[in-house]
């Protein structure tokens, strides 16, 4: 069952770096010779939002998403996505 991820990427895994990381097995099989989009699930937070996760000790929640094509660090995405076996990392099926 697809769901919808609005996220701000922060940091991208090319294909030709997976062996400078340690992958977990079913994560390198997922990723082979795919993109890893480490994101911040939510979007580019405000100041304000920030702030308040600073002072409510609120961590940032992040997914991976393994997707065809790359993306740069910073930019905000929505992806459409399908959920894997391992949690927190899901196929992208659409980045729009």
């Amino acid at each position: 069952m697809p769901r919808e991820i609005t996220g701000e990427v922060i940091h991208v895994v090319e294909p030709d770096e997976h062996d400078d990381y340690e992958l977990d097995g079913t994560v390198a099989e997922l990723a082979d010779s795919r993109y890893l989009l480490v994101c911040r699930e939510g979007g580019v937070p405000s100041f304000f939002e920030r702030l308040v996760a600073f002072f409510k000790r609120d961590p940032i929640t992040p997914v991976t998403l393994v997707s065809d094509e790359g993306a740069e660090e910073g930019a905000e995405i929505e992806a459409t996505v399908d959920f894997t076996t391992v949690d927190g990392v899901y196929e992208v099926i659409e980045i729009e």
